[in-house]
């Protein structure tokens, strides 16, 4: 290639330069020697940064709260609001108002008094059993909330016009009954909380809000509500107890729990044995570290439980005496043999019949929920254990017993429909709230229908079965 050829490839800045261009001044500066570069721009001042606002709660948290606390308060209104069809006295319910008015008379000084005449009257071979006065827990709360509303007020005679609404020991009862079914629903949100998260909660409360058999126990002045709090108590505090070992505070609330159990009622032996059950699997299931001060704690909780009842008896041979009564006397009862028995399946029975929905999303979530999800393990194991203790005592199966299940089975429904949902993809939350909106109005219908339109108070099989139309 020759000079010229070289002239018209390479091309200078005199080649670029237009007359009265402002680019043909300074591309000179702008083109260097090989190799060539482009000038930086000179780079802007950063901007001082901005105070930054103290971080929010994530939207989804926020949302979970707010929805909790209106599932709340409806489950709330549900248990307090009276729309029971029942509105006469149980057989139970006279004999808890008998030990509140004794308590009255006598004071807690005087409670091996009241412990004595029950061994005496049990001791008659025509007398048929009744309720310990051992349930002192319930007896003592009631006592205390007649003085507090109804001061020195005598108790009413049976036939007084509107007896059960208006005699100062049945209403504290009945107010000691609802108040524990109310506080055992907020543990129970609680428990769900701790145990299987945030996102779980609301579905799981909800379930538990609607729930027929809880709000029956809160209609009325039963135990049974007041016993499932210190259960699900105890449940939880077992779990957090198993996730953070060694926090004195929660060693010390999971001992006052055992002792508040124990004192309640008898049936906190056969809880109690399923939460050393859940210990003693730990180490295979891995739900958390079991620690000595746990296994003390374990101990002492119970221990402190049975020392009061021994003192309010009045010695350990009346102690013992008054549960041999009970067991013995029990075995005896007309009423008991008639509708207290059963297979082993007695209980999945009465469930399917009263919250069938429930109890069949619950077995699908054992199979589809378990796998790899300890919490639900931890929840499972629990019913197991106490399960397979209660449906082998003869006479002694009744579906208020199984309120202490409720938690478990409404977690693993509420865990199921959440698996069927999320087939659907970014509707997931719209159709698991559909599903458990759905689930909490036939809730409610059954509770219609068993509670309110039949009057049903005893929850044995034959009157379940009478409700349903299958036996007429």
């Amino acid at each position: 290639m020759g000079a010229a050829g070289k002239r018209k490839c390479c091309a200078t800045a005199r080649d670029f330069a237009v007359p009265g261009s402002c680019l043909a001044k300074h591309i000179s500066a702008m083109i260097q020697t090989a190799p060539m570069k482009l000038a930086v721009p000179p780079e802007p001042e950063a901007p001082l940064p901005a105070p930054t606002p103290d971080p929010a709660p994530a939207p989804s948290a926020r949302t979970s709260w707010l929805l909790a606390a209106v599932i709340l308060a409806a489950g709330l209104f549900l248990r307090i609001w009276p729309w029971a069809g029942f509105t006469g006295t149980g057989f139970d319910e006279a004999l808890y108002r008998d030990n509140v008015i004794r308590l009255d008379k006598v004071g807690v000084i005087g409670y091996p008094a009241i412990c004595q005449l029950y061994i005496e009257d049990q001791r008659k071979p025509d007398v048929i059993t009744k309720l310990p006065p051992t349930r002192f827990f319930y007896i003592y709360a009631s006592y205390l909330w007649k003085r507090m509303e109804f001061g020195d007020a005598p108790p009413l005679t049976p036939r007084t016009e509107h007896f059960a609404q208006r005699d100062p020991g049945l209403v504290s009862l009945h107010r000691v009954a609802c108040l524990f079914s109310c506080l055992g629903l907020i543990v129970s949100g609680l428990a769900a909380w701790r145990i299987l998260g945030l996102r779980a909660m609301p579905a799981i409360l909800a379930l538990l809000a609607f729930s027929p058999l809880q709000i029956h126990l809160a209609q009325h002045a039963l135990i049974d509500g007041v016993f499932t709090f210190w259960a699900i108590l105890n449940v939880w505090l077992l779990w957090e107890n198993l996730q953070r070992p060694n926090h004195r505070g929660l060693l010390v609330a999971f001992a006052i729990g055992l002792a508040g159990m124990v004192i309640t009622k008898e049936n906190s032996f056969f809880v109690y044995l399923a939460l050393c059950g859940l210990v003693a699997v730990n180490r295979w299931a891995k739900f958390g570290h079991v620690t000595p001060r746990l296994l003390f704690m374990g101990v002492l909780g119970p221990f402190l439980g049975v020392a009061t009842l021994v003192v309010l008896a009045g010695g350990p041979q009346q102690f013992a005496e008054i549960y041999h009564l009970l067991v013995t006397k029990a075995e005896t009862l007309t009423y008991a043999i008639k509708t207290g028995d059963g297979p082993w399946s007695r209980y999945l029975i009465d469930l399917m019949l009263l919250s069938p929905a429930i109890l069949v999303l619950a077995i699908g979530g054992i199979f589809s929920q378990v796998r790899g999800h300890r919490a639900y393990v931890y929840l499972v194991a629990f019913v197991g254990f106490s399960y397979a203790i209660m449906c082998n005592i003869r006479y002694g199966m009744n579906l208020r017993y199984a309120s202490i299940w409720d938690l478990p089975l409404r977690a693993l429904a509420a865990a199921q429909v959440g698996a069927i949902a999320a087939r659907f993809g970014t509707r997931q939350s719209l159709v698991t709230g559909i599903v458990i909106a759905a689930l909490c109005a036939y809730d409610l219908r059954q509770y219609q229908l068993f509670f309110v339109d039949a009057s049903l108070y005893e929850l044995v099989t034959g009157g379940l079965l009478q409700v349903v139309k299958i036996l007429k």
